[in-house]
């Protein structure tokens, strides 16, 4: 193993133990000093292998950094992607326990479940032709870094900020070509701290599958039947503590309601 294969492996190991240790660590671009996107990627398939030796198992990505108001928010100018796993979601009505985090925030999405493969090159048809159902969500985002002193190496070697998924597992009566008109209103303790629509992601919340797929495809897993994908929020994310309560209002579709303790 060479010196910079090394170094990012000790990179992963420190995010790995910031999990139960809460111990945030400096951010992986000071400690490799020329971190490209490969090297980011490379650190976090080190973690993802890590998780599924421990017995977890991946049911789906996160795409991260698709609105504008994300990208200004942490200072970033693309998306990017993560992985979750089964002991990262949670569905609608269990409370949310935040002492397994850092420095949360949360933010609207729309999930969906892939009812087949999704090869890459997909065009935005075919991507709507893939989807099985779509379901209302919040993402909660965390970072091991210390201070959210990040920008896209290190989002990207961080599983791109994932914290955990609250998802309401009825599918939504949703016609998929009607998803950039869905309409999101985030409050916290009856304040809205944020709103926007389907269209803010990218100009259409299944816009990120196609370019999930090629991204996936470069590093040589892809996007497969029964993966459950998040897109990317409807507006920039709001930190929240222990006591608050949010609520989502997605229109005509429904809401979700989070306590978090």
């Amino acid at each position: 193993m060479s010196s910079r294969e090394d170094s990012l492996r000790t990179i992963a190991n420190d995010l790995l133990a910031a999990y139960p240790s809460r111990e945030p660590i400096a951010p992986p671009r000071t400690v490799v000093a020329d971190l490209d996107i490969a090297d980011a990627y490379a650190i976090q398939q080190i973690q993802e292998k890590d998780f599924v030796a421990r017995g977890h198992k991946v049911i789906g990505r996160k795409v991260g950094l698709t609105s504008l108001a994300m990208q200004q928010q942490l200072g970033v100018d693309s998306p990017d992607f993560g992985f979750f796993t089964d002991a990262d979601l949670y569905e609608v009505g269990t409370d949310i326990a935040v002492d397994r985090f850092i420095s949360p925030k949360v933010e609207p999405e729309l999930a969906f479940v892939l009812g087949k493969d999704l090869e890459p090159g997909a065009t935005l048809e075919e991507a709507r032709k893939a989807v099985k159902s779509a379901h209302l969500a919040v993402e909660i985002i965390d970072s091991r870094v210390r201070d959210w002193d990040i920008r896209l190496v290190d989002t990207i070697a961080d599983n791109a900020s994932f914290g955990a998924i609250v998802w309401d597992p009825t599918p939504l009566d949703l016609d998929l070509e009607e998803a950039a008109t869905v309409h999101a209103t985030m409050t916290l303790d009856g304040e809205v701290v944020g709103e926007g629509v389907g269209k803010d992601v990218m100009g259409d919340p299944l816009l990120p599958l196609p370019w999930l797929a090629g991204i996936l495809d470069e590093q040589g897993t892809a996007l497969r039947a029964g993966d459950i994908v998040l897109t990317g929020s409807f507006c920039g994310a709001v930190a929240f503590k222990a006591g608050q309560h949010l609520a989502v209002s997605y229109g005509p579709y429904g809401a979700i309601d989070v306590r978090f303790k």
